[in-house]
């Protein structure tokens, strides 16, 4: 269904692929436009009662995720951005207590693969080596393009306990304390965490972030 939605502006809304579930590396954009179009494209997928409360939460993130990215806010947006918090958060859980537990839900095709790949990986790493011309360059993996051992896909199921649902609350706070989300970046905080090694090869100038107190009050 995602495929069949036509693409729209020069990079409004992308052309999705044929198989939205086995996208990877995706960036912010990709999940925006996927939730944009997530309305039309669930619709009708589940019976009601399901049905209706799928639409009723993909409604919700969407204006949700509307209300998080303006770039202007004033106390009656942050009022109404703090509700629909609320709002989403039940509406997670009606979602888990009545949808989830209803139907078996199991890993992708792509995550049962790579799970197989890492385990004959390990395996041969696990391999003794034998031989006096055994080395370091040699792999004890299997070669290229051997077929995967099947394995059963494990069953998944839709977690809460997670940091991303867990930072939702903090959105409110966060905006009247810092402002919009466009106007800070959590890159300075990370690259003030490396080491002193890697932030010299990254800063200009070879700055080191130890002593970067003392290198501020110097310049």
């Amino acid at each position: 269904r995602y495929q069949q939605v036509p693409p729209f502006g020069s990079a409004t809304i992308r052309r999705f692929s044929a198989n939205t579930s086995d996208m990877s590396n995706m960036a912010a954009r990709n999940f925006e436009d996927l939730l944009q179009c997530s309305i039309p494209v669930f619709e009708g997928l589940l019976p009601d009662p399901h049905n209706k409360i799928v639409i009723n939460l993909l409604f919700t993130m969407a204006h949700w995720h509307g209300l998080a990215k303006l770039r202007m806010h004033s106390g009656l947006t942050l009022d109404i951005l703090d509700q629909q918090t609320t709002k989403l958060g039940d509406q997670f859980l009606q979602f888990k207590e009545q949808v989830c537990s209803a139907y078996n839900t199991q890993e992708l095709d792509r995550e049962a693969d790579a799970r197989a790949r890492q385990q004959v990986k390990e395996a041969g790493q696990r391999q003794p080596k034998t031989g006096a011309n055994t080395k370091g360059k040699q792999k004890a993996s299997p070669e290229l393009g051997a077929p995967l051992p099947r394995q059963p896909k494990r069953k998944r199921s839709f977690n809460l306990n997670t940091y991303k649902f867990h930072a939702l609350g903090d959105y409110v706070a966060s905006i009247r304390r810092f402002g919009t989300t466009d106007s800070y970046s959590t890159e300075p905080v990370s690259l003030h965490l490396l080491p002193a090694h890697s932030t010299a090869q990254i800063l200009p100038g070879g700055v080191e972030t130890s002593h970067a107190e003392k290198q501020i009050q110097s310049n």
